[in-house]
């Protein structure tokens, strides 16, 4: 289940946020909101590409807190610019929720996360 809501995230709902914000335009926005995809070339600069039991936030380069500031500067830029910075931090929230959902699942299996801390803080909220 957690792997068809991380693909969801991807790849069907910045269709809705392209049809919803970008009526107009909506095929030229959901392109680019899917080319944001490209960020998680930074993966391939780790072995293994792919880890089931890794947090990419603040692991990858393109996934760290300071390329996410980076990205919030999109918003403020002009309509592609800002649509790439939209596309950008939802693809790192839904990775954000991805690494909640293992979390929550294996507490011990993101033990040495660099995002463990973040991880930590929002899963708190709910025993509150």
């Amino acid at each position: 289940m957690q792997t068809l809501l991380h693909y969801f995230l991807h790849l069907v709902f910045p269709l809705g946020i392209a049809l919803v914000f970008f009526n107009k335009e909506w095929k030229k926005a959901y392109l680019f909101l899917l080319l944001t995809m490209l960020v998680d070339l930074d993966h391939l600069l780790t072995f293994p590409v792919f880890d089931a039991d890794r947090c990419s936030i603040n692991f990858h380069p393109l996934h760290s807190y300071y390329a996410m500031i980076f990205y919030v500067g999109l918003l403020f830029l002009s309509k592609p610019f800002r649509i790439l910075g939209i596309g950008l931090l939802f693809h790192m929230f839904t990775d954000l929720t991805d690494c909640l959902l293992t979390y929550q699942n294996c507490k011990d299996c993101l033990a040495t996360s660099p995002a463990l801390n973040v991880l930590e803080f929002i899963s708190s909220w709910q025993s509150n």
